[in-house]
C-alpha cells in the first residue's frame, strides 16, 4: 500500500497533468474517500503549494497559474527505474545516445533534491545493464526516424540491403518497432510486396519521411508479428535441444518470444523446438543458462557453441585449459 506522502505527491502530479480535477475524481483515482483528498490538499498547502478550490457542481481543485513545482521527488522504486532505463538506453542504438543521456541526467539532477541525486549517481556508478550485442546500423538515424514515423503514422522510404537479394528501395508504413536478440526490427506494411513485412534496422539505410500517412491496424502487436515472422522466414534454422531442468524454470524464458509455448516434457528435462536466424546469437544465449542442456540439432549450432566454449576457455589464460576438439561433444553437451 502506498504511503500517505506518496499519495499526497500523487495528488500534486495529477493536478499538474490534468489542470482542474474534482474531489470525487481524485478520490477515485487514488482509491480513497473525498475527506482524505481534502486532507491531502491541506497537506500540500502546508508545504507551500498554492491550490485554488472552486465550489459547486463543476468545481474542484487546481494549481495557481504560473506555480513552479518544488524539487522533483521520486520513490526509491521510481529512482531505480529511471536510472536503469538510462543505463539500458545507452545500448539501444540511439543516434548521439551518450550526449542525449548525459543531458537527461543533467536536467533531472537540476530539479532533484541532494539525497535523490546521490541515489541516482550511486546506481549509475555501481550497476551495469548488459544487453545482447547490437548489430551496427548502416544509418545511424534510422531508429530515430522510424520512431517518429511510427508515432506520427507517416510512411517512410528506405533502402534495404538483403544478403540474399539485391539492394532494393522500399516504401513502408511502420506499425511498430521491436528490440529482440540484440537487433532492432520494424514491422509494417511494405508497398513493394503489398503485404506485411519485418525489416532489420542494421540492413536499412537512407530512411526518410514521406508525405503519405496511414492508419495502423487496431490492437497491432509488433512483438507478436515479429515472433511469427521469425518462425516462418526461410533463412531461419530449426533448433531442437533438451533443457535438463523442470517446468519451474520456464519463468526464466518468459521474455524470450522464441521459447513461448515451445516446451514439451520428456525424459531428462524439457524439449525445446524453435528456430533462429543466428547460430552465434543462440550459442551466446545458451551459455548463460544456469543448467545443463543437450543440443539435438542442428550441427551448425553445435559448431557455434564449440567456438563460444573455446573462446571462453582462451579467455581464462590458463595453461591447463586446452581447446575443445570438435569430436568432444560431451564437453559442450552437444
Amino acid at each position: 500500500m502506498a504511503s500517505p506522502t506518496t499519495r499526497v505527491l500523487a495528488v500534486l502530479e495529477l493536478l499538474q497533468a490534468n489542470g482542474q480535477m474534482g474531489g470525487a475524481e481524485l478520490a477515485e483515482r487514488l482509491g480513497v474517500d473525498r475527506r482524505t483528498i481534502r486532507r491531502y490538499i491541506t497537506a500540500l498547502e502546508d508545504i507551500g503549494v498554492p491550490i485554488l478550490t472552486e465550489q459547486g457542481r463543476y468545481g474542484g481543485y487546481r494549481l495557481v497559474a504560473g506555480f513552479k513545482l518544488p524539487p522533483m521527488m521520486f520513490t526509491d522504486e521510481e529512482t531505480l527505474a529511471v536510472s536503469l532505463g538510462l543505463l539500458a538506453a545507452s545500448q539501444l542504438g540511439l543516434a548521439n545516445a551518450a550526449p542525449a543521456i548525459a543531458s537527461v541526467q543533467s536536467k533531472l539532477e537540476r530539479v532533484m533534491p541532494e539525497n535523490l541525486k546521490r541515489r541516482v549517481r550511486s546506481v549509475s556508478d555501481t550497476t551495469q545493464v548488459i544487453l545482447p550485442r547490437r548489430e551496427p546500423n548502416l544509418d545511424n538515424r534510422a531508429l530515430e526516424t522510424l520512431t517518429t514515423a511510427t508515432q506520427a503514422a507517416r510512411t517512410v522510404g528506405l533502402t534495404y540491403h538483403s544478403p540474399q537479394h539485391d539492394t532494393v528501395d522500399r516504401k513502408v508504413d511502420p506499425y511498430g518497432l521491436v528490440f529482440q536478440q540484440g537487433r532492432w526490427y520494424v514491422a509494417g506494411f511494405c508497398h513493394l510486396r503489398g503485404s506485411m513485412r519485418s525489416f532489420r534496422l542494421d540492413r536499412i539505410s537512407s530512411v526518410h519521411l514521406l508525405d503519405d500517412t496511414f492508419i495502423r491496424p487496431s490492437n497491432f502487436d509488433a512483438a507478436l508479428f515479429l515472433s511469427e515472422s521469425l518462425m516462418s522466414w526461410s533463412t531461419t534454422y530449426e533448433v531442437s535441444l533438451i533443457l535438463h531442468t523442470d517446468h519451474d524454470a520456464v519463468a526464466y524464458f518468459e521474455n524470450q518470444s522464441f521459447c513461448k509455448n515451445q516446451f514439451q516434457q520428456v525424459e531428462g528435462g524439457l524439449l525445446l523446438n524453435t528456430r533462429t536466424d543466428s547460430f552465434e546469437w543462440f550459442a551466446f544465449w545458451l551459455v548463460q543458462l544456469p543448467f545443463r542442456f543437450t543440443i539435438l540439432k542442428p550441427d551448425g549450432l553445435k559448431e557455434a557453441l564449440r567456438e563460444r566454449a573455446n573462446h571462453l576457455l582462451a579467455s581464462c589464460e590458463c595453461s591447463s585449459a586446452h581447446p575443445i576438439a570438435p569430436s568432444d561433444k560431451h564437453s559442450v553437451n552437444c
